[in-house]
Parts: C-alpha cells; sequence; structure tokens
C-alpha cells in the first residue's frame, strides 16, 4: 500500500506519528512546528501544514532565531523527551537559524530544523536568495548550518526523505547525540509528490535508552572514591535531563559527599539540602570554590566542564583526581579522568551501591556546613534592601524575585551579569526551576525560551529575566507571547548599557570602552547622558501589560501582581549605574580572558600583569 503525497506532506504526516518513550511514559516527539513562511517554504510545509489540519499544531514566530530558543527552551523542559520542529524560507531565514542551531548542539538539546534550500532542479541558476558559489554548484546558504548541527541532510530525490527522517529522529532522540538536526529542503522538491509506502507513517516509539556503567569502570571510580578524604561532586545538566535528582541525593545522604552544580546542573539539589553547596567555578560560590581547592577527588556528573566551571583550569588542585560519569565518551573522558559512560541516574545508582558503607569524614561534613552557613549570610547580604525609596541594585531585583516565587516557579536567564548574579545567589527551589542557557550564553534567548517553557509546563509560572541589552537584541517575540495568550513574566532591568561587559572590561583594562548607552560626548566616547530609550513603553506597544517598579520599596509588590497576572506581563525596573549594577560578591575564581601583551594606557598595563600571574596557575590534568 502507498500514500500519493509531496514531500513536505509526507514529512509532517511522519513527524505527527513520532513518540518517544523513557520509564515507560510515552509522549509526542515533535509536538509542534514553529514557521516564518517565504517563497521557500510557503507552497511546501506550509501547505502541508495547513493540509494537516492540527495533526502538527503550527505556531508563528516573528525571528528564526528566536524560533529555535524557542524549541529549546520547551525542549529542556520535557527533559529532552519532547521537541519542536523549525520551518524557515530560503536566504536569510534560513542563516538566521544558525545561531539557534549552535545553542542547541552546544547544550545538547533536540531541534529539528527544516529550512527550505534553493531548487535542486536548477530550472533558473540563481534563483532569488540563492547563494552562488563558483567553485561548488551543490552548495546553499544552509551549509552553514552543518557545523552547528548534530545531523545535516539535503533531500534533493524525494524517496530520500524516508531514510534521512529516520536518521533525524535517531539523533534527536539519542541522549548521547542530541543536539541540532537540519534537514534542507530544496522548494521543488517540497511541492514533488511520491507514492509513498503507508509503513512510513505508522505510529513509530524511539526508546529513549539508559544504558548502565561498565561494572569494572563502576568499580574502580568507587575505589578511587573511598580512597578520598575530600570528594566533591560536580552536577551538571545531564542530572536535570536524566531525571537523575533523587538518585543523586540518595548517594550524597549515604555518603556526605557535597554537590556543587554548573550553570545547567543549579538544582540537582534543592538549595537548602545540607550537601548543597552552591554554585562551582568563576561564578560560583567560595565554600564550592575552596571545595574544589581541596578536593582529592572530583566526581562529575552529567557536566563538559567549561572555562567557567573549571576556572579556566586554575580551579582544581595537581594531582586530583577526576570521576567522570557523563553518558557521551567524549565527556567522560575529559581531564584525563577515570570514565563512567552511562546515563546519570543508572550510573548514581551503580555507584551508590558500590559505596556502601562509605562515608566522609565527619571534620568535613562539619567544614562545608560551616562554608555552606557563611555563604549563606552573603547572599542575605546582597538581597538586603537599605533604602526602600532608593533604586534596586541587581542583587536585590534577584532577593525580591525570590521572596515572591513558589516551587514550580521556572527562572530564565542566558547573558549578561545576570548569570554570575543567579549561580551565585539563587536558591534553587525545584528540579527546573533554574534555567540558565549558559552553554552558549546567547543574548536574546530568554524572551522566546520563556515562551517554549510555558508551552512545555502550562501550569508553571516562567520568568525571563532581561537586561536592557539583551532586550534590544530580541524583544520581537513578545507579539507571539501576546498573540497566543502565553501568560510569562518579564524583569526587564534597565541599567543604561552592557553592564557584564563593562565589568569585564575594566578588568581586563579595556576601561569599559563601547559599553554604555549614553549619548557621545565632546571627547568622542560614550559618556554623555543616559539614551532618553523607554523600553517599558516598548514592551507595551507590543502588547504586553507593564507594571514599572521605581523602587527597592515597590519592587516585591509589583512583582507578586505580576506572578497573579494571567497574560503576559513585564516588570520594569531601573537599577543603579551600569558600572555598579551587581551588588553580589565578587568573582571567587579566575577566568581566562587574555590580556593586551604590550599596551600605553596604565589601565592595560596593571591587567596585564594581574593576568599573567593568574595565567601562571593554568596546569594541565592528567591523571596518575
Amino acid at each position: 500500500m502507498t500514500r500519493r503525497l509531496t514531500v513536505a506532506q509526507a514529512l509532517v504526516t511522519f513527524l505527527a506519528h513520532q513518540y518517544t518513550e523513557r520509564d515507560g511514559r510515552r509522549q509526542r516527539l515533535i509536538d509542534a512546528c514553529w514557521g516564518i513562511f517565504g517563497h521557500g517554504n510557503v507552497a511546501g510545509i506550509g501547505q502541508a501544514l495547513l493540509e494537516s489540519e492540527g495533526a502538527l499544531p503550527y505556531l508563528q514566530g516573528r525571528n528564526e532565531q528566536a524560533m529555535a530558543h524557542a524549541a529549546v527552551g520547551f525542549a529542556r523542559q520535557r527533559d529532552r523527551l519532547a521537541a519542536h520542529a523549525v520551518t524557515t524560507s530560503i536566504g536569510p531565514g534560513a542563516t538566521n537559524l544558525v545561531t539557534g542551531a549552535a545553542l542547541a548542539t552546544v547544550n545538547r538539546l533536540p531541534v529539528l530544523l527544516l529550512p527550505g534550500d534553493s531548487f535542486a532542479t536548477r530550472p533558473a541558476d540563481p534563483v532569488l536568495q540563492q547563494l552562488e558559489h563558483p567553485g561548488a554548484g551543490d552548495v546553499s546558504v544552509n551549509d552553514c548550518l552543518r557545523p552547528v548541527s548534530r545531523y545535516f541532510d539535503r533531500i534533493t530525490r524525494p524517496e530520500a526523505l524516508i531514510p534521512a527522517a529516520l536518521q533525524a529522529m535517531r539523533v534527536l532522540t539519542d541522549p548521547a547525540e542530541t543536539g541540532a538536526v537540519t534537514l534542507a529542503l530544496p522548494q521543488d522538491v517540497q511541492a514533488e509528490a511520491y507514492d509513498w509506502p503507508e509503513e512510513f507513517f505508522a505510529d513509530r516509539v524511539w526508546h529513549v535508552r539508559r544504558p548502565a556503567p561498565d561494572p569494572a569502570a563502576t568499580a574502580d571510580a568507587a575505589t578511587a572514591v573511598r580512597a578520598a578524604r575530600r570528594p566533591l561532586i560536580v552536577a551538571g545538566g545531564g542530572v536535570h535531563h536524566s531525571e537523575a535528582e533523587d538518585a543523586l541525593r540518595a548517594l550524597v545522604e549515604a555518603t556526605g559527599i557535597p554537590v556543587a552544580s554548573t550553570q545547567a546542573g543549579k538544582g540537582s539539589l534543592r538549595h537548602d539540602h545540607p550537601a548543597d553547596v552552591g554554585g562551582i567555578g568563576h561564578t560560583g560560590t567560595a565554600v564550592a570554590d575552596e571545595l574544589a581547592r581541596a578536593a582529592d577527588v572530583v566526581i562529575g556528573v552529567g557536566t563538559r566542564y567549561s572555562d567557567f566551571t573549571t576556572a579556566s583550569a586554575t580551579l582544581f588542585a595537581p594531582g586530583v583526581r577526576f570521576v567522570n560519569l557523563n553518558i557521551t565518551s567524549f565527556d567522560a573522558h575529559k581531564l584525563a579522568a577515570l570514565p563512567l559512560v552511562a546515563d546519570a541516574r543508572a550510573g548514581l545508582r551503580a555507584l551508590t551501591e558500590a559505596l556502601a558503607g562509605y562515608r566522609v569524614p565527619a571534620s568535613y561534613e562539619s567544614e562545608y556546613a560551616a562554608g555552606k552557613a557563611a555563604w549563606e549570610a552573603e547572599v542575605e547580604r546582597a538581597y538586603a534592601v537599605a533604602d526602600p525609596g532608593a533604586r534596586p541594585g541587581q542583587a536585590q531585583v534577584l532577593g525580591a524575585l525570590d521572596a515572591v516565587v513558589g516551587d514550580e516557579d521556572v527562572i530564565i536567564n542566558a547573558a549578561g551579569s545576570l548569570p554570575g548574579d543567579l549561580h551565585k545567589l539563587w536558591r534553587a527551589r525545584s528540579r527546573r526551576q533554574y534555567h540558565l542557557e549558559y552553554g552558549y550564553s546567547c543574548m536574546g534567548y530568554e524572551i522566546p525560551a520563556a515562551i517554549g517553557v510555558r508551552l512545555a509546563a502550562p501550569d508553571r509560572p516562567v520568568w525571563a529575566l532581561v537586561g536592557d541589552g539583551t532586550y534590544l537584541m530580541m524583544p520581537t517575540e513578545l507579539v507571539t507571547a501576546v498573540q497566543e495568550g502565553i501568560a510569562i513574566k518579564v524583569v526587564l532591568i534597565q541599567n543604561h548599557g552592557y553592564a557584564s561587559i563593562g565589568g569585564l572590561s575594566e578588568a581586563v583594562g579595556g576601561e569599559r570602552f563601547g559599553t554604555a548607552y549614553r549619548y557621545r560626548a565632546p571627547d568622542g566616547t560614550y559618556s554623555g547622558d543616559p539614551l532618553p530609550v523607554d523600553l517599558a513603553a516598548n514592551a507595551a506597544s507590543l502588547g504586553m501589560a507593564v507594571l514599572r517598579a521605581r523602587t527597592a520599596g515597590e519592587l516585591r509588590t509589583v512583582l507578586a501582581e505580576a506572578r497573579a497576572a494571567d497574560r503576559p506581563t513585564c516588570v520594569y525596573v531601573e537599577t543603579e549605574t551600569a558600572d555598579s549594577v551587581s551588588g553580589a560578591p565578587p568573582a571567587q575564581a579566575w577566568w581566562d580572558v587574555p590580556v593586551a601583551e604590550t599596551a600605553t594606557r596604565p589601565a592595560a598595563v596593571r591587567a596585564r600583569r594581574d593576568y599573567e600571574r593568574h595565567a601562571a596557575a593554568r596546569r594541565r590534568y592528567l591523571g596518575t
């Protein structure tokens, strides 16, 4: 039996019949398709979505990059077991996907990209928006997506869709391989009809595996941990993706090993668990980083050890031994570790069993308990409001939000100075409350990701925390939230500049050059008065309900009103100036940003001396 459909119709029908299953729970794999239509996809995928009569729900976006971000937010909230597709036209619509694809792949999160492509049959050459490559006739702008996709194929013949679609689903559902998957669809092939075997459209369930660790590797890991007196667990995003929080808690309660978390792993334990010592690395807590410096064994769970986590290879002591539990062999072998290549939940359970009877010394537990208490006092200090009638600092904004949210709320951020403050200060109450995209740290992610998260979890309050720099990059999906009635809450912090990079610039001798949002002064620098930009009015013009908090004293009341709102709502707050925005404790560990080796300006000369002093502490971890 066959069914005659266009390539686009066949693809949409196929996607509507794909499911995932893990631990006996089955759900749709491709839950919906975002799309902006142009001549490269309107008569193909666009017509097919219309023809499907809602079998694959359609979501209208305003920016192609933002649609990919929304898809990523959705996939993360669903623990990578469900995803969204994103369709675009050819040309700029397709290349706008590159940043979103890179973000998805860096963070190991599934998103299916369906960009239109130039004609496969080349009836006219070039067609509108076609890139001509003099040395290769089969190159198109979609080839930009190859290095940022985990799987890429160009469907130049109808029958080629069958193996390509199956490979795409395989990669999307493989926890070790997942990321952006791109099927480039030439606009003529999309509309071409073919007789498809009915089996192609049958319900297909993709079982998401939980591989257990090799017993010998588990035994080696347990031997290393048993010999340790100061072990430390570094919890990464893999803990959440695997739903391994309970298994992690069981391990630490049996052994007393403390847990520090990466940005992606924060919330692996509740903030008030005795073994949770907070964030690690450049944006980490003092207690976590001190434990890291003195650790004799570091157990990485679902982390890829970014430079922020390791303080650019200066945080951990020489001679430390690493044990890495990761579902990808690539990450498990980093830092010359003893590798446990396994699902995080399965691996933690195996390691807990292998460590039966082991517990860290009581003095070590007392040490990190005291450090945890001392850091909690720092959090309270940062959150405290000295003058309710003044503008709040950024830490005070987080303190007000901390007082308003419940366990079910989700906090989303990605770039600027907020990630550092959140990593150090935020009290994560539940496994998916803390949603930081810090693998790619992409400005503009927060608002569309909030939409994706709310679609994935419609019963949870979802907050997008954005600074003015991020807001100006990509506010367009506010219109989507208004159109669809997706009641996200946006906390818009106006600090008149790139606060994070301004601080970094000062630290590396750049003297905050080009980081302030101000008029140009007579000396040619941007040091004049702040720009008279009313971002609250802009948000209101896009359809958002806007609440203004003019003082620190008003802020908590306004946030509570926003939380109770049943429509998309923006809380606008102007904080202190960009050069004093944070108020959080300073960095507790180094981050390698190279400084000019030769310069005449005194600030750069001083910064270079500091850089050379820190860089001298970098080391290679080569095992024993």
